[in-house]
């Protein structure tokens, strides 16, 4: 049987994105959530989980475009002037590899944002980091050991199949081998040390070429092009627009996103399809 988990990034972010998270979760398909923990309503985030234990909440990291849980003085070197967390993925990377003396600071802000997920007394369904610098090889590392002191059992694997999320959005062929072939290397890597570390993963990811933007056409288009094994669809639902959504994420299609979650249809094609939802805790 085919496998999906089918997860909400950006938990604790704005109101409007806990809200649909959880509705989505009540009425629709989603299975688990990604909880960034040092954001404006994480605790409302939290509230909401308590409220609903079925919803499987994991640690969404942040190490790049957001704000840290630790004091910005006591981790400088890897925050801006006001305090926050470069929006600039390839200078934070290169920082990160680069920059030895650092490392320090930034295993001490995973820590810090693992600590904070554990004080809020949920169970750690799974870690992945924003905007998938997880696949970093010095910030994966650095998750793996500090994670261990966690209960770290599961990650994401960004690992999207470039022919079939193709044939499912019908659109970007080229970009999306040439993303694959580009990441390739480091997901060979990845899947080493998660092997190594003994943590468990999804076997594909669909939402990552299309993040932002994964309507109902499209989520039906990626369970009609499902393979073998397990399948994590990755989302962004939203209620409505908010200040904190419109800042950081101008273009995501949030509503179409809540919208897609908690359509029949895509209830119906699930059913259908014989496709087991699950959550990474679900994972053998």
């Amino acid at each position: 049987m085919k496998k999906v988990i089918v997860t909400g990034d950006d938990f604790g972010l704005a109101l409007p994105v806990n809200e649909a998270i959880v509705e989505a979760h009540r009425s629709g398909v989603l299975t688990t959530a990604s909880l960034m923990v040092g954001e404006k309503f994480a605790q409302d985030a939290i509230e909401k989980a308590r409220q609903h234990p079925s919803l499987k909440v994991g640690l969404h990291l942040v190490v790049v475009e957001g704000r840290p849980v630790s004091e910005p003085s006591r981790i400088a070197d890897i925050v801006d002037g006001n305090g926050v967390f470069t929006s600039n993925l390839t200078r934070a990377g290169f920082k990160y590899f680069f920059y030895p003396g650092i490392r320090k600071q930034l295993e001490a802000e995973i820590r810090a944002q693992f600590e904070s997920f554990r004080r809020t007394g949920l169970v750690l369904d799974h870690v992945n980091a924003h905007n998938h610098i997880h696949f970093h090889p010095t910030v994966l590392r650095l998750i793996l050991k500090v994670g261990r002191e966690y209960g770290l059992k599961a990650m994401r694997l960004p690992n999207e199949p470039p022919i079939r999320s193709w044939k499912a959005a019908r659109k970007a062929p080229a970009s999306r081998l040439c993303s694959w072939i580009f990441l390739y290397p480091w997901m060979s890597i990845m899947k080493r040390l998660l092997r190594k570390a003994g943590i468990r993963h999804n076997d594909y990811l669909f939402g990552m070429a299309d993040s932002g933007s994964m309507t109902l056409d499209l989520a039906l288009g990626f369970i009609r092009n499902l393979p073998a094994g397990v399948t994590e669809l990755c989302f962004h639902p939203a209620t409505r627009r908010s200040a904190e959504i419109d800042s950081t994420m101008p273009h995501y299609r949030h509503q179409e996103e809540f919208r897609a979650l908690t359509s029949e249809a895509l209830i119906k094609s699930l059913q259908e399809s014989d496709v087991q939802r699950i959550a990474f805790s679900d994972l053998g």
